[in-house]
């Protein structure tokens, strides 16, 4: 399957544009061309902030990796199949790292001929500022291990386009959300005005990092009606980084975080216990979706926070 450049609506192909910079065996990354967009720009005005009130918060926590992905493809699928039908269609966010190879089981029967893979919409989290074919883009992690797996719409996937400069590539994929809001794609949260992504899939790392941002950075507070920025030398990578901003973040309707490696168990206990609580060090524990929270967690995370799953 070759992804080819996202389309909003038929209408709107002639804004997209694909640049052939990848070898055959890797798709073509989806660039939103947004120039003609900005002529008629849509404003939606500052929002106002994000709630920081307790989410809805579940623990699932398992024995085993396998038993965690045959879970979390069950709690994917069941939540595609909810907006598939009461929306027509599933905006969903992945981040980078581990997590996309959690979601393996979805490639699998009955997932695979089950889902309504075209109601799908795919997003990131955050995306580093490196070309689409190299390692440690979240793009190409992405397309390595699910994207290329399943028949989603190519003019469903939505890359940020890191040919542009860092403001560039953030301005242009913030046009490419506003649009897809006004359009219905993406739901709007009444109480914020905020994109409301249907699910939002998020990797636990060792550090709680999350969107590229580290403890006491500028961009946990940043609060200027932005739904996209970027961060500058990320404190792991001297390059920069496109990101979702916290207020988006925590406007989804539903964000599972999964936590697979033992090592990360002290993060998580730590986060579980302190999520919501703006007072808190670790970046995780700024997150307060405004819907529903899942932890899926494994390893030494299950002895360190509560009771196994089955």
């Amino acid at each position: 399957m070759a992804f080819s450049s996202p389309s909003l609506l038929l209408s709107l192909r002639s804004f997209y544009s694909a640049r052939p910079i990848l070898p055959p065996l890797l798709p073509k990354p989806p660039a939103f061309s947004s120039n003609l967009l900005r002529s008629h720009p849509h404003h939606f005005g500052a929002p106002p902030k994000a709630s920081t009130e307790g989410a809805a918060m579940a623990q699932k926590i398992f024995d085993t990796e396998e038993a965690l992905m045959v879970s979390l493809a069950k709690y994917t699928a069941d939540l595609s199949h909810k907006f598939s039908v009461k929306r027509g269609s599933f905006s969903l966010v992945l981040s980078g790292g581990s997590l996309v190879k959690s979601l393996r089981k979805l490639v699998e029967p009955p997932y695979m001929d089950s889902v309504e893979w075209s109601k799908w919409h795919v997003f990131w989290l955050d995306e580093k500022t490196i070309p689409k074919d190299q390692d440690g883009c979240n793009y190409k992690l992405a397309y390595d291990y699910f994207l290329s797996q399943v028949p989603l719409l190519p003019g469903n996937v939505y890359a940020i386009n890191e040919a542009l400069s860092a403001e560039g590539a953030t301005d242009d994929y913030e046009t490419c959300l506003r649009h897809l809001v006004k359009c219905g794609v993406i739901d709007m949260s009444t109480a914020t005005g905020l994109p409301k992504f249907d699910l939002m899939l998020i990797g636990m790392d060792p550090d709680g990092h999350i969107a590229s941002a580290f403890t006491d950075h500028p961009f946990l507070q940043e609060d200027n009606g932005k739904w996209v920025t970027f961060i500058h030398e990320s404190p792991k990578l001297p390059i920069d980084i496109i990101t979702l901003t916290l207020p988006v973040i925590n406007s989804s309707a539903h964000m599972a975080i999964v936590s697979t490696s033992g090592h990360q168990a002290i993060s998580t206990s730590n986060s579980v216990k302190n999520s919501g609580d703006l007072d808190g060090k670790m970046p995780i524990q700024w997150v307060s979706p405004e819907g529903e929270l899942t932890w899926f967690l494994t390893g030494d995370a299950a002895e360190t926070v509560g009771e196994k799953c089955v």
